[in-house]
């Protein structure tokens, strides 16, 4: 060998190992070469066990000797402590197919989790785990670990130019064992140890190596829930959504234990969600992330669930037994933004690989973090495999895309100066519209019934219309004005709303132009907003009053809905990821209350179609009386299919009871009062209509008929026709 060759190899520099390590015919000799640092001999095991002493060519731990027979040996490699005797890496040929590079080159590979990162295997009858990563600039990759003593010179890897693909076998690394890559950079210079981007494990944080994973598939039991996951999802079904967030919703209690955090919530979160008559659960980003305090949405390992609450089986576990429950698991997942600690994907291979270079496209003002180059084939295909990888391998049902807005607008929260047009010179981010799209349209092809939801907050037309129509292609779109107008208006004292009538019934302007989720979401009780409770005005009756009617308001309006974990029972002070919900308030009745109702609205939600049949779709919905400003009372229709008895919503946002409140109404005959905010066993002043009133011939509000109410303070009631 050339003195180069050696000297690069003895300092970690050579970028092509295998032109010079493991076996190399040279006439009618094969010479076997490997690089043992530390090594105090290396002999050969030929195929016939005959043992052949390996030369020291160079002080680094370079032995190099011939290889009898054909050609098949083993490597003996006696350390100061004990000797080990392995197959060599290098005598392994290509590894990663044609199609494989070419897919991932262009990005196309959907199955990139099973492609890239690490994978145990046997070949040619020996038992290791293939390791491969994506860095194309780099001049040198290895995989350090607890299996080489973190030396990145004891494997470095192969490069497969075609797509930028460094590959290696190592034979005997199993699962569970500790890796991360070294990276040579462009430039020469080492970079941090940088954990693995396709890696399907974690150790836990605040550790940050990647884990080899089981490759044991997980025995699904959830045949009958996918089979029948469209129907349950569809835009005319009851999609009742408590959002969670995993760390915080309970601690474990009565001394039991579990084998992970996962199993505790299967056993609890799983029953309380469907007692409570939720059709879904929504969790904060459980895809790693190096910060606990950022909730998960500052992720770096996108295709592994964060190690914090056990490894990956037991979040298939939870899922499959939220499936068994009847319960869907949507999943936040945040292709907008990643963080810049060291070991992630920030500068990967010594150039900006995943993000922009330039920071006016590439670096998040708000959030302190970098954004994805979507303009890059490879990392558009890396976000979508992510979110395959959650969809098909953890049969999550569907995807909350977080910060869309954010990634629209190439001038979002920045400045004149601060951001650079499109090639049109205009402010939308065209690389990411067309990888939102691409993104909707392979869910929608490889995950029939699979929701994606944005998370959007302007005025983008067609978020959740076909791509083939010309919108984005999601499924639904969080309704972020409706939130926003509505907690304002209950936020004022009631002697001022008056004043601000329009603040509920402007989302009915919109309502129809695309399929909305109302949210009362994680981000309304964080930040000195307090918790929902405390947003109410009044005194302790009024406030608890409040939000009872508030909620009824929701549930009785078109939309999909989700509440965040706490506000169904009315938690008192605002959410802090540190601590459990304040379970303790139940011992109060008023708390109990509230959430026996919220049980209650979840049930009358799915069991009446008027209430959720027609969401999307105008003909679901009539105003009665919208502009009664100084009564603050709202009253609408709710319409099912047909055959379907319409629902009657009264809304009374102030403290007095009104009595012989007339009310339009499509037809004659009984209306049963299906629903009172305001009864006793709520928690109110049991106020009501005796179950049902008869309605009269007088026309009111363009109806034929009428009813006489008395309606409540601070109350929703809601009135089924039958007839």
């Amino acid at each position: 060998m050339a003195e180069p060759g050696i000297e690069a190899l003895a300092e970690a520099r050579h970028g092509d190992p295998f032109a010079l390590l493991g076996p190399h015919r040279e006439g009618p000799d094969v010479i076997v070469r490997t690089l043992q640092p530390g090594a105090k001999a290396v002999s050969v095991v030929d195929a016939e066990e005959k043992v052949i002493p390996l030369a020291r060519v160079h002080p680094a731990g370079l032995f190099a000797g011939p290889a009898n027979g054909d050609g098949r040996y083993r490597l003996r490699v006696d350390w100061p402590d004990r000797q080990e005797e392995l197959a060599d890496p290098y005598a392994f040929g290509l590894l990663l197919g044609d199609l494989d590079l070419h897919l991932i080159a262009e990005g196309r590979h959907q199955e990139m989790g099973s492609c890239l990162g690490a994978h145990v295997m046997t070949i040619d009858g020996v038992a290791g785990t293939r390791f491969a990563v994506w860095a194309p600039n780099a001049r040198r990759v290895s995989v350090v670990g607890d299996f080489n003593g973190w030396d990145g010179r004891r494997h470095p890897m192969r490069l497969r130019r075609e797509a930028g693909v460094w590959e290696l076998f190592i034979p005997a690394v199993g699962p569970g064992r500790r890796y991360k890559y070294e990276i040579l950079g462009a430039d020469g210079q080492l970079q941090p140890l940088k954990a693995d981007p396709v890696g399907r494990a974690t150790e836990p944080p605040p550790a940050t190596a990647s884990i080899v994973p089981d490759p044991r598939p997980f025995r699904w039991t959830d045949e009958a829930w996918m089979a029948g996951r469209a129907r349950r999802q569809g835009p005319d079904a009851p999609i009742a959504i408590y959002e969670v967030h995993a760390g915080s919703w309970a601690p474990a209690v009565d001394g039991r234990e579990w084998d992970s955090h996962w199993d505790m919530l299967a056993d609890r979160l799983v029953a309380y969600a469907a007692g409570m008559g939720f059709t879904h659960v929504e969790l904060l980003p459980v895809t790693e992330h190096p910060f606990g305090g950022s909730w998960g949405y500052q992720p770096i390992g996108l295709f592994a669930p964060t190690a914090r609450f056990g490894p990956p089986d037991a979040f298939a576990r939870f899922v499959d037994r939220c499936h068994a429950a009847g319960i869907g698991v949507i999943l936040d997942w945040v292709p907008a933004h990643f963080p810049t600690d060291a070991h992630g994907l920030v500068n990967f291979d010594g150039t900006a690989l995943y993000e922009h270079r330039d920071p006016r496209e590439g670096f998040h003002q708000d959030w302190n973090t970098l954004i994805y180059n979507l303009g890059r084939n490879e990392v558009a295909g890396f976000l979508i495999a992510s979110a395959l990888e959650w969809l098909e391998r953890y049969h999550v049902d569907g995807i909350r895309v977080d910060a869309v807005a954010s990634m629209l607008y190439r001038d979002y929260s920045r400045k004149a100066g601060e951001w650079v047009p499109n090639i049109h010179g205009g402010r939308e981010n065209l690389e990411a519209v067309a990888f939102l799209r691409r993104l909707n349209e392979t869910i929608a092809a490889r995950c029939p019934g699979a929701l994606a939801i944005a998370e959007e907050s302007t005025a983008w037309p067609g978020v959740s219309r076909p791509v083939a129509e010309g919108g984005l292609g999601f499924s639904f779109k969080w309704n972020m004005g409706w939130m926003h107008d509505t907690l304002r208006y209950v936020g004022h004292q009631p002697v001022h709303r008056r004043w601000h009538h329009d603040d509920m019934t402007f989302g009915l302007v919109y309502a129809f132009s695309e399929r909305f989720v109302l949210p009362l979401s994680h981000d309304e009780v964080v930040h000195g907003k307090g918790s929902l409770l405390a947003r109410m005005p009044g005194d302790d009756w009024q406030r608890f009053a409040n939000l009872r009617a508030y909620l009824g308001f929701m549930w009785s309006h078109p939309g999909k809905k989700l509440i965040f974990m706490g506000g169904e029972f009315g938690q008192p002070h605002e959410w802090n990821h540190d601590v459990p919900l304040a379970w303790d308030c139940l011992d109060d009745p008023r708390h109990r209350g509230l959430q026996l109702m919220l049980r209650d609205l979840n049930r009358l939600y799915c069991d009446l179609p008027a209430l959720h049949r027609r969401d999307t779709d105008p003909a679901g919905f009539a105003w009665l009386i919208g502009d009664d400003r100084d009564n603050s009372v709202f009253a609408y229709l709710r319409r099912g299919g047909d055959g379907d008895s319409p629902i009657l919503a009264i809304v009374n946002m102030t403290p007095l009871p009104r009595r012989g409140y007339r009310v339009g109404v499509p037809g004659p005959g009984r209306w049963r009062e299906v629903f009172n905010s305001d009864a006793g066993h709520y928690g109110g002043s049991n106020l009501g209509n005796d179950g049902e009133v008869r309605a009269a011939s007088i026309p009111a509000h363009g109806q034929p008929a009428s009813v006489d109410l008395t309606l409540p303070p601070l109350s929703t009631i809601l009135l089924k026709h039958e007839g």
